[in-house]
């Protein structure tokens, strides 16, 4: 197991509307690319400038309501580092910066941030359940051992430049071998849960939704927006009509294209996602489903014949899409404690600069 940490030091819920666009709503989304790049520069100067960055509990960016809320309520942000790497499909250091720059500025202020990775061999398990499983997915930091030699010095390299600057900013790095980062952050954010606190994940990673309740909340990157998106429990009961419990259940049964897993669809054509959420709106989860379809009848012959003949067939996606929390990492009270951001400014205009 490795677990980088240098870390410092708090939190707050937000309302269930999403994260305020910069000054972005006035302008419209008819900006240039250009455009949208030069406002965000500007913003990011204000920000760095501002004495949020100088240790000062004085805050000259006007404060926002939602961040006095809930006052005593702590929040734990956890940072999901490899898919913010990447500006599209092409790896990139900037893009990482901005998010990061974004994130410590306007989304976590000075509550406590932990940043995770992706361990070495991370997505190993999964691999052995279903060789498809991420196999397309380009490597820009982690999981050195499948890459070319020649490339190993250049992940090497960047992932020391994040961890170095995260280590500065005062945010603990957390990468456990044979363990992705989605699985260390599902088994840390029990360990908050238990302790009362609630939760913050940043990422773009839907696999995360899984996790989203009361106390669990995500905050999602916008790019076309260049800003950060908070994601609660209302957005997913009124995006999907149903509890975030049945979204593992349903990406089971239709499959996810994006991380390699083929649904149902593959074995009965006749099986989609209508047919799988008057399913589960009915029994609520995939094991109460193959539970029932083993002892009666659930639906048309095509629907019983796909849930009796490829059971195994849906554990096994089970098993491949839910996250784990086994990972061998414990919550250190440090962690927990308010992030110093005394460097931020120095620290953050410089990795811009790179």
């Amino acid at each position: 197991m490795t677990v980088t940490v240098t870390a410092k030091k708090s939190g707050t819920l937000l309302p269930l509307d999403t994260f305020p666009p910069f000054g972005l709503s006035h302008l419209g989304r008819s900006l240039s690319p250009r455009q949208l790049r030069a406002y965000r520069n500007s913003r990011h100067a204000e920000l760095l400038s501002s004495k949020r960055f100088h240790g000062d509990k004085t805050v000259s960016v006007p404060q926002r309501d939602f961040h006095k809320r809930h006052e005593g309520k702590l929040r734990v942000f956890f940072l999901d580092v490899n898919p913010l790497c990447y500006q599209g499909a092409q790896p990139s250091l900037p893009s990482f910066a901005n998010w990061l720059s974004l994130f410590l500025c306007e989304v976590s202020l000075r509550n406590p941030v932990i940043a995770v990775l992706d361990g070495e061999d991370g997505n190993g398990y999964r691999r052995q359940l279903l060789p498809s499983y991420k196999a397309h997915r380009r490597k820009f930091i982690g999981h050195w051992q499948e890459l070319p030699r020649s490339s190993i010095a250049s992940v090497s390299s960047r992932e020391l430049q994040i961890t170095d600057v995260l280590h500065k900013c005062n945010v603990p790095v957390i990468k456990v071998n044979c363990f992705e980062a989605d699985d260390v952050v599902a088994s840390l954010t029990e360990q908050v849960l238990r302790r009362g606190h609630r939760v913050v994940i940043g990422s773009p990673d839907k696999d995360f939704k899984q996790l989203i309740s009361e106390k669990v909340q995500m905050v999602m990157p916008m790019p076309e927006l260049g800003r950060w998106s908070f994601y609660t429990l209302r957005h997913y009961i009124e995006q999907y009509n149903c509890d975030p419990s049945s979204d593992l259940s349903l990406r089971c049964i239709i499959g996810d294209e994006i991380d390699g897993v083929p649904g149902i669809q593959h074995v009965a054509p006749r099986f989609g996602r209508k047919t799988a959420l008057k399913l589960l709106k009915k029994h609520g989860s995939l094991a109460n489903l193959l539970g029932a379809a083993a002892v009666r009848t659930v639906g048309k012959q095509y629907v019983q014949d796909a849930l009796t003949k490829h059971a195994d067939y849906l554990w096994r996606n089970f098993e491949v899409l839910s996250l784990r929390r086994n990972a061998e990492v414990h919550l250190k009270e440090e962690w927990l404690l308010e992030r110093d951001s005394c460097n931020d400014s120095t620290v953050l205009s410089s990795f811009m600069k790179c």
